[in-house]
């Protein structure tokens, strides 16, 4: 089968031609994968652009970690799933041996391995997974759509980090997939948002599409244009999914006092900012990262839920033979989600 590769520690993927994964072990089960989003985590490896070294001792290995798909083989000892099961995986896998898992709070697992980091992936036609990392969809499940499972599960994490309630007014700045996601889940609650980004006009069209109430791009008009849109002195919130060292000074300057940063982009570089000022308003800084197994069904079930309003996050379905072309796409913030379809 053809599986999209991270070979060597510098730019670029191969598409390569290996073998389907053998017969699943106890626990484990063989994904037909349906389709695989490409995450900016995706992107930060095929560029090699810093803050993923930790995958070397993998190489080579497939990648993609957003995906869903049909159980098409089974091991021994999985529960209720069956042949034609359609899921989505959980791309972060447990060790199992530590402390913390052993006591049952695989939440907290210090040796935990990623399925499309450190394990393969699924940018490839099968990938195998464990069974406990496969949730169950709807026969009728738009496949492409239980995908985005992933980012929102980051975009609950980061909801549920900032405590966003009904009332709150609430800044995310980034319009990629985690970002629509964030201010989708805080609508939702009842919050007021705005969305920024730089240069990004297909993705804050979709966010827009999404019906968020308002949208800025940083290219044409300044920061603090969001407090006008959002009709505040200072936000409440504010949830930086970037990635950009600078944006997280400018969203603790347009914070209240007391008010909560929450940090879920991936950062390749330390970040800066004045403690001093932070320290005199009381600034919260917390960070999130992965979800915890509770979130991710929660996830699951919105998504079941909310089919037809999450479509306009996916706008374009590649075949795997396009994923370069994709990942330039994503690269150059063409369109919003970018699937690839093994």
């Amino acid at each position: 089968m053809q599986a999209l590769r991270k070979t060597t520690p510098e730019f670029g993927l191969k598409l390569c031609e290996v073998a389907q994964p053998a017969s699943p072990a106890a626990g484990e089960v063989i994904v037909d994968v349906a389709a695989a989003g490409i995450c900016g985590s995706d992107v930060h490896i095929y560029d090699w652009s810093g803050g993923y070294d930790f995958l070397k001792k993998a190489f080579p290995v497939t990648i993609g970690h957003e995906f869903a798909g049909k159980i098409a083989e089974l091991g021994a000892d999985v529960g209720a799933l069956r042949v034609g099961q359609p899921v989505v995986v959980i791309p972060s896998v447990e060790c199992g041996a530590c402390a913390a898992c052993v006591a049952g709070r695989l939440d907290e697992c210090r040796d935990r391995r990623g399925i499309g980091m450190l394990r393969d992936g699924g940018f490839a036609r099968y990938v195998s997974v464990p069974a406990m990392n496969c949730l169950p969809l709807p026969d009728t499940m738009d496949l492409g759509i239980a995908a985005l499972c992933e980012p929102l599960s980051i975009a609950m994490s980061a909801i549920k980090a900032a405590a966003v309630a009904a009332g709150d007014t609430v800044l995310v700045m980034g319009p990629g997939t985690i970002g629509q996601g964030i201010g989708l889940l805080a609508k939702a609650r009842g919050a007021k948002v705005v969305v920024a980004g730089y240069d990004d006009e297909d993705r804050l069209r979709n966010v827009n599409a999404l019906g968020i109430d308002a949208t800025l791009d940083l290219k044409t008009r300044p920061l603090s244009d969001a407090l006008t849109l959002a009709g505040v002195a200072e936000f409440d919130i504010v949830i930086e999914a970037t990635g950009v060292p600078s944006t997280v000074q400018a969203g603790l300057d347009l914070l209240r006092p007391s008010g909560v940063l929450v940090i879920c982009g991936i950062h390749g570089a330390p970040v800066s900012f004045d403690a001093a000022k932070l320290v005199r308003n009381r600034h919260q800084i917390r960070g999130t990262y992965r979800a915890s197994r509770a979130t991710w069904g929660e996830v699951r079930d919105f998504v079941v839920a909310h089919q037809a309003e999450l479509a306009p996050m996916v706008t374009h379905r590649l075949p795997l033979t396009s994923a370069i072309e994709g990942f330039e796409m994503a690269r150059n913030k063409i369109g919003s989600k970018i699937l690839l379809m093994p």
